[in-house]
């Protein structure tokens, strides 16, 4: 952890809608002129597409489980190594993973190179002089034997919907952007669980605050599922870990989020249209905190 140069990850599994915390904390740092260093989770991946591929395959055949959740499949020594350094200096390495054909155009145009989709960028220095480390992806907060990337983390955020409406949208995420049939999705799902059970779900007891949305509507089969339910039809649950220690103003919350209300001492439930307001109301103070004390 460090005053000077500190680190927010948000954590959660593919499908959870990190994407939307993501987008809060991007209307913060624009709002308050705060230039973040933004590292994606995917880059660290240990395999590019065709590789993983391949040994995925072969683990298959020799009867073992792989999956993009698991250290065999993961840099966490690296991505440790990067929190760390950032964490003392303000510098580090970074590369992207590029997921379409769009963004390798874009990336070979910056770079000069002719990736394609699938492939990593090579690493490259970090820009300088940034606020903050802001990381998105799977294992912000991982910790295994050997590593332990929680520790050198300020602020941890978890992104968790409940499991029968995760996976109902990973099913629909995957189907329309990636093709995906409903049957490869649900044996990806299976074939992920050991590796959620030991290396996703044990985050979200390190977060410092947890967003969970809740489906208010029936997602007892989620295979069967004809659509996402919409933010209209959930809640979500925000659970905060020590809100002394975040100095969390509980009535100037509820005034401000309306139809909320506290299930716990450390827990509050808003209506899940009101899932991004709420996230930039909770978060805004938190980081104007953090950045005000870079300056001590």
């Amino acid at each position: 952890m460090s005053k000077k140069h500190p680190i927010v990850a948000v954590t959660g599994s593919s499908g959870a809608g990190t994407t939307t915390v993501k987008r809060a904390f991007e209307h913060i740092f624009y709002r308050d002129g705060i230039k973040a260093a933004v590292i994606e989770g995917d880059s660290f991946h240990r395999y590019d597409r065709a590789a993983m591929k391949a040994e995925m395959a072969r683990a298959a055949k020799e009867h073992r489980n792989l999956s993009h959740f698991g250290p065999e499949s993961n840099h966490f020594d690296l991505l440790e190594d990067l929190f760390r350094q950032y964490s003392e200096t303000g510098t580090g390495k970074q590369r992207y993973y590029l997921h379409s054909d769009e963004e390798a155009a874009h990336h070979n145009a910056r770079l000069g190179t002719e990736l394609t989709a699938g492939q990593f960028t090579p690493w490259e220095d970090l820009t300088a002089n940034t606020d903050v480390l802001f990381y998105e992806g799977l294992h912000g907060l991982v910790v295994t034997e050997t590593e332990n990337v929680a520790k050198h983390v300020d602020l941890g955020v978890g992104v968790v919907p409940i499991i029968n409406l995760e996976w109902i949208q990973k099913i629909f995420r995957d189907n329309a952007e990636r093709g995906y049939s409903a049957e490869a999705i649900v044996d990806t799902i299976m074939r992920r669980m050991p590796d959620y059970i030991r290396h996703i779900t044990p985050q979200f007891s390190l977060t410092d605050i947890n967003f969970q949305r809740v489906a208010t509507v029936d997602t007892s089969n989620p295979f069967i599922a004809r659509d996402i339910p919409t933010a209209d039809e959930s809640f979500v649950i925000i659970r905060f870990k020590n809100p002394e220690a975040l100095e969390i103003d509980f009535p100037y919350l509820l005034s401000m989020i309306h139809d909320s209300f506290m299930s716990r001492r450390n827990t509050m439930v808003v209506p899940g249209g009101k899932m991004g307001m709420a996230m930039e109301i909770v978060l805004q103070p938190i980081i104007e905190r953090m950045m005000e004390s870079r300056k001590v």
